[in-house]
C-alpha cells in the first residue's frame, strides 16, 4: 500500500531548474532514501509533498490526501524537518515544543522529554543564542514527539556531531521497526545505507534509479582487486586494456561493469594470487551518477 506518491510531478523554475515528470510511491512501513545534491530537486520535491508549493503539473498524496488542496490537515499530523531550520528566535526551545504541541492539539505523553535526552538537549535556553546542532535536535524532536505515522525529514542530522548523528540513525531503526513511513533527503550515506530499505537518485530534476540499496550496488561497475606474483606481473597485467582505477606494488585494482568474462579472460594469463571485491558503498554508486555517464 503506498502512504505517499508523487505522480508526473513538474515545477519548472527555467534554465533546467525544478523537477520534470517525476514520479514514485512509498509503501507503509517504509524508509525511503532520497539522494541528489544542491540543486538536484530534493527540497523542492519535499516542498510539493508539504504542500508549500503547487504543482504545476502531476499530483503528490500522503495518506490518500491531496498534498496541495489538504495542506492543513496533512502538515498537522505530519513529522517534518525541514532543509533549513527557522524558529521564532524570542522563543526559548521548550516554549517552542510547547507551540507546536498545542498547534497539533496534543498532551504532553513523555514523548517530548524522552526525546530531549536521548539527544542530550537542554531546550531552556533562547532560540537564537543556540548552535545549529542545538536547533536541529529542536527540530528533530518537534518532528518526532507526537509520534506521526508518516515523517519527511530533509537533511535531518546536519550540524549534529557524531555521536548524535548515530542516536538519529538508533531513532531511525526504532521507528522503522515500530512500521513508520519516512522520506529522508540526505547527504549521509552512512545513515541511508543503515536506516532505508529503497533510493530514489535525482539528477537535474529527473529520476535516474530508483531500487534497493543491494539491488543498485549489483547494478553498478564494480571493483576488483587483482594481487598479482610481483610487481612486473602487475604492471604487465595493468597494460591490458583493463579499465585500471588503481596500481599499488602488486596488487591492480579495476573497474568492471559489462566486461566481466574480459578480465577472467586476462587473469587466466597472470599469476594471480588473489581477487577482492571490496564492498561498493552507496557513494561510490551516487558519484557513479554524477561523475560521469549517466544524464
Amino acid at each position: 500500500m503506498s502512504v505517499c506518491e508523487i505522480q508526473g510531478l513538474i515545477r519548472d523554475y527555467g534554465n533546467g531548474r525544478g523537477v520534470f515528470d517525476l514520479s514514485f510511491a512509498i509503501h507503509q512501513g517504509e524508509v525511503f532514501g532520497f539522494l541528489g545534491p544542491n540543486g538536484a530537486g530534493k527540497t523542492t520535491t519535499i516542498r510539493h509533498l508539504m504542500g508549500f508549493l503547487k504543482p504545476e503539473k502531476g499530483y503528490c498524496t500522503i495518506g490518500g490526501m491531496d498534498c496541495w488542496k489538504d495542506r492543513a490537515d496533512i502538515q498537522k499530523t505530519l513529522g517534518y524537518i525541514p532543509g533549513e531550520m527557522v524558529f521564532f528566535d524570542d522563543m526559548t526551545g521548550l516554549e517552542f515544543l510547547s507551540f507546536m504541541a498545542k498547534y497539533r492539539r496534543i498532551k504532553s505523553n513523555g514523548r517530548t522529554r524522552e526525546l530531549l535526552d536521548r539527544f542530550e538537549l537542554d531546550a531552556r535556553g533562547k532560540l537564537k543564542k543556540m548552535s545549529k546542532g542545538m536547533k536541529q535536535k529542536i527540530g528533530i524532536v518537534a518532528a518526532f514527539m507526537h509520534d506521526p505515522e508518516v515523517l519527511v525529514l530533509d537533511e535531518p542530522t546536519s550540524g549534529l556531531d557524531p555521536l548524535m548523528q548515530n542516536r538519529f540513525i538508533e531513532l531511525m531503526l526504532e521507528e522503522r521497526a515500530r512500521g513508520k513511513t519516512i522520506l529522508m533527503s540526505s547527504h549521509m550515506f552512512e545513515e541511508v545505507e543503515r536506516t532505508c530499505s529503497r533510493v530514489a537518485i535525482i539528477k537535474n530534476g529527473k529520476l535516474v534509479a530508483l531500487d534497493n540499496v543491494e539491488a543498485l550496488k549489483a547494478a553498478q561497475a564494480r571493483k576488483y582487486v587483482i594481487t598479482l606474483e610481483d610487481e612486473d606481473a602487475a604492471a604487465a597485467f595493468a597494460g591490458e586494456g583493463l579499465r585500471v582505477y588503481e596500481v599499488s606494488h602488486n596488487q591492480v585494482t579495476v573497474i568492471v561493469q559489462s566486461n566481466i568474462k574480459e578480465l577472467l579472460s586476462v587473469m587466466n594469463r597472470y599469476p594471480v594470487i588473489n581477487i577482492l571485491t571490496p564492498n561498493q558503498s552507496l557513494e561510490e554508486i551516487f558519484m557513479q551518477y554524477y561523475g560521469g555517464g549517466r544524464s
